[in-house]
C-alpha cells in the first residue's frame, strides 16, 4: 500500500512538472538577521549566543518543522530546496548544540568525548532518523551524489573563527547559486585564511580536508590548483602571481584552523 502511494506520488510529480513543499525558512533567516553580525564585509561572522539562547523556543520550534520532514517529501522537493533545507538544517542544528552548554563553552570540541567527536552525536531527528551533523553534512549532502558542489563547504557552519562565516540569512532555494557564489568568494577573499605569502599559498584546511570534492570535475575543475587559479582574482593573485603559480613555483600551504567559538564579543563598557 505505501509502494503504491509513493509511486502515485512520484507520477504526479512527473506528469505536472511541479515538487513538493519543504518548510520555509523564515525563522532561521530571522534569527540570522538578528544575531549574526558582519565582520569585514561579510567575510567573518560573529554569533551572539547570548542572543539565541533567549530566542531558543523560537529555534527549537523551526527544528521541530524540520523534523517533521518525510524522506518521501525530501525526496519529492526541488535539488535546490532539498540543498537549502539540508544547509540551513546543519547550520541551525550546530547553533543548537552550542546552546546546550552555552556560555560555558569556548570551542564545539569541547562538546565531544574521547570516543566520539561532536559531530557524530545524534542528537536529532531528521527524514525518520536520529541523526549527526556528519549524517547532514557527509551522507546527505556530499555522500548522495545528488548535488555534486564544493560550495557547501563555504555554507555549512561548524561554529568556529576558523569556518566559513555563518550567513546572516537563511538559504533559500530561489537564490541558492548566488548565495554559495557569494559564501565562496567571501572566503576565499578573507586573508586571515587565504593568502599569498611568497613561495606559499596559504589556504584553510578545509582544502586539505575536502579536496577531492574540489577535484570531481565542478565547473570544469579537475585539480586544486585549477580551483585557484579560477578564483585568483578572489585571492588577490597578480598575473605574475597567476603565471608562477600555473608554473608550479608556488607551494600550497594549508593553515592550521582556528576552532575558537564564533561568539560575538560584547564590550559592556559601552
Amino acid at each position: 500500500m505505501a509502494k503504491g502511494i509513493l509511486l502515485t506520488l512520484i507520477l504526479a510529480l512527473f506528469s505536472t512538472g511541479s515538487y513538493a513543499e519543504l518548510p520555509n525558512h523564515q525563522v532561521w533567516d530571522g534569527l540570522l538577521k538578528k544575531h549574526v553580525v558582519e565582520v569585514d564585509g561579510g567575510k567573518a561572522t560573529q554569533v551572539d549566543y547570548a542572543g539565541m539562547a533567549r530566542d531558543r523556543k523560537e529555534l527549537q520550534a523551526y527544528l521541530g518543522q524540520l523534523s517533521r520532514v518525510s524522506m518521501a517529501n525530501f525526496d519529492l522537493s526541488s535539488p535546490n530546496d532539498q540543498l537549502a533545507f539540508l544547509i540551513n538544517a546543519y547550520n541551525a542544528w550546530t547553533v543548537e548544540l552550542i546552546l546546550t552548554e552555552y556560555p560555558n563553552i569556548e570551542s564545539i570540541k569541547e562538546l565531544g568525548s574521547l570516543f566520539q567527536s561532536p559531530w557524530r552525536k545524534k542528537f536529532f531527528v531528521l527524514l525518520g532518523e536520529s541523526r549527526s551533523l556528519d549524517d547532514i553534512e557527509h551522507n546527505l549532502i556530499r555522500g548522495s551524489q545528488r548535488y555534486e558542489d564544493p560550495r557547501i563547504h563555504f555554507a555549512v557552519n561548524c561554529a568556529s573563527i576558523g569556518c566559513p562565516a555563518l550567513r546572516n540569512e537563511a538559504y533559500d532555494a530561489a537564490k541558492l547559486d548566488e548565495q554559495l557564489d557569494d559564501q565562496q568568494q567571501l572566503f576565499l577573499s578573507d586573508r586571515t585564511r587565504n593568502r599569498l605569502q611568497g613561495r606559499s599559498l596559504q589556504v584553510s584546511s578545509i582544502f586539505k580536508w575536502y579536496n577531492e570534492d574540489f577535484e570531481k570535475g565542478w565547473m570544469g575543475v579537475d585539480s586544486l590548483q585549477q580551483f585557484f587559479l579560477q578564483h585568483s582574482g578572489s585571492l588577490g593573485f597578480t598575473a605574475d602571481d597567476v603565471s608562477r603559480f600555473s608554473a608550479g613555483k608556488i607551494d600550497i600551504e594549508y593553515l592550521d584552523y582556528d576552532w575558537r567559538l564564533n561568539d560575538r564579543v560584547v564590550n559592556t563598557n559601552n
